[in-house]
């Protein structure tokens, strides 16, 4: 081997240089001797494959949005200024024309209430995860490499307020095509689940290939 400080040729177990008197670290020489016989390459693969997985972060999290059903309140609003008019210009009975407004109006807001507490959704670096029920929750995860297309769709009062509904296909059997209805900032959401997707797909492919 050779001395680390002026790289003359000692013996294996000499602990000082002959010619320059430096202390020889046996450990510290036998490392940089294998970093250098190891090829970049191969010591950048070891180390990918060292290295511990990165964790799981949350990105979004959210469920259905009241703005998307700005177009049924709108539909109600008129419905119910159509039958006042008609109640009151052709006597018809007023307390039961009251009667299916208020049915109309507790009606929308229990669909409402429902479409709220019905779905949560969740999105991590790593997966989408579904839950949907209110007396029974089921939660369904996919994973983000398993997701194919990503696409989102308006109507026009929807475009208005911003909000839309999501489609993510995927190869997972439990849910090949899941729709995302009444997601506020729509355009955002999808193009987040849709990086997340290729951030996936492109690190797990790097991993594969350093191994």
């Amino acid at each position: 081997m050779n001395c680390p400080a002026c790289q003359a040729e000692v013996a294996e177990d000499t602990k000082f240089c002959p010619q320059c008197g430096e202390r020889i670290d046996l450990d510290a020489v036998s490392k940089r001797a294998l970093s250098r016989e190891i090829p970049p390459q191969q010591r950048l693969r070891s180390a990918a494959t060292a290295s511990d997985e990165p964790k799981e972060q949350s990105l979004w999290s959210g469920g259905y949005s009241g703005k998307a059903m700005v177009g049924n309140w709108i539909g109600a609003g008129l419905f119910s200024v159509l039958l006042i008019v008609l109640g009151v210009f052709w006597h018809l009975i007023l307390i039961g024309i009251a009667i299916l407004l208020l049915l109309v109006w507790c009606g929308l807001g229990l669909l409402l209430a429902y479409r709220k507490l019905n779905v949560n959704y969740e999105l991590t670096t790593q997966r989408f995860i579904h839950r949907s029920g209110i007396l029974r929750r089921v939660t369904d995860r996919i994973e983000a490499i398993d997701m194919d297309d990503v696409a989102f769709e308006q109507g026009i009062i929807e475009r208005l307020m911003n909000v839309g509904t999501i489609r993510v296909t995927s190869s997972d059997r439990s849910h090949p095509e899941l729709v995302l209805s009444g997601i506020e900032d729509v355009a955002r959401i999808a193009k987040l689940i849709d990086d997340a997707r290729h951030q996936e797909r492109l690190r797990r492919g790097l991993h594969i290939e350093a191994v």
